[in-house]
């Protein structure tokens, strides 16, 4: 359900159309629809301004399906993150409008009812072996309603190529910066700019880097103020955080 489906179902009881009962009973359908295997959460979108997003891994191809078809009866619009085209292959049997990106590996189907398109978001990778953190946090702000900006590969062990970006970053609200190993990349660019980062470390690194491990402490013990640091490899987490900031931006410039 969207704040606009409430309007709807108040406009309606206000009209005649729809007794209190029916009210009842359609507030209470749109709360949670319980498939057995996954109670799908359609009043997300009421509480936090969007709707669930799946996550893929740990999950069977028939349980993504299932929660798919839900959020597709209530028009929401669809994210699977960190899947496979296997699991592509069964939801495109349900929905034609399924999409796969295959960097980020996830299903994205958009609903045609969202048409904000904001500006003001910029990905920036480190090098090539992020990328598909970071196209998972593009995508991630693109189906949130942004325009998102990528740059990839200038990391530190070449700085010269981020200083080359820094007139496209400079008109950015937020900037998410995807680095692996120290992850230096994060401090360099909060001092250098006046936005906020959202630093997403990756588990790219050789075998003192543990998994990410360096590269989270890196970006937790930042000497540059303004670096917000979400867990390793969470790509989502910070493409839907940097929405979140865009959003508030946009609506009070507005």
């Amino acid at each position: 359900m969207k704040p606009r489906d409430l309007r709807d179902i108040l406009s309606a009881f206000n009209a005649g159309r729809m007794t209190s009962d029916d009210v009842i009973r359609e507030i209470e359908s749109s709360l949670y629809e319980d498939i057995g295997f996954a109670k799908v959460d359609h009043h997300r979108p009421i509480r936090t301004g969007y709707p669930e997003v799946i996550f893929g891994p740990g999950k069977t191809s028939e349980q993504v399906v299932g929660i798919v078809e839900s959020m597709l009866d209530r028009s929401h619009p669809v994210l699977v993150t960190k899947t496979t085209f296997e699991t592509f292959k069964c939801v495109q049997e349900v929905s034609g409008d399924a999409e796969f990106n295959e960097l980020a590996g996830a299903i994205i189907i958009r609903s045609e009812l969202e048409t904000i398109s904001r500006s003001g978001i910029s990905v920036v990778s480190a090098g090539t072996a992020d990328l598909n953190i970071a196209e998972e946090a593009a995508i991630t702000a693109e189906v949130m309603g942004n325009e998102v900006v990528r740059i990839n590969d200038v990391g530190v062990a070449g700085i010269h190529r981020l200083f080359d970006a820094l007139p496209i970053l400079r008109d950015s609200n937020v900037i998410i910066v995807v680095a692996g190993m120290e992850a230096a990349i994060a401090s360099v660019l909060a001092g250098l700019v006046s936005m906020p980062i959202v630093a997403v470390p990756t588990s790219v690194g050789y075998g003192s880097n543990f998994e990410g491990l360096s590269a989270l402490l890196g970006m937790l013990n930042s000497c540059a103020p303004g670096v917000a640091t979400v867990n390793i490899d969470n790509g989502f987490g910070a493409g839907y955080l940097a929405a979140q900031i865009n959003q508030g931006l946009t609506v009070k410039s507005e």
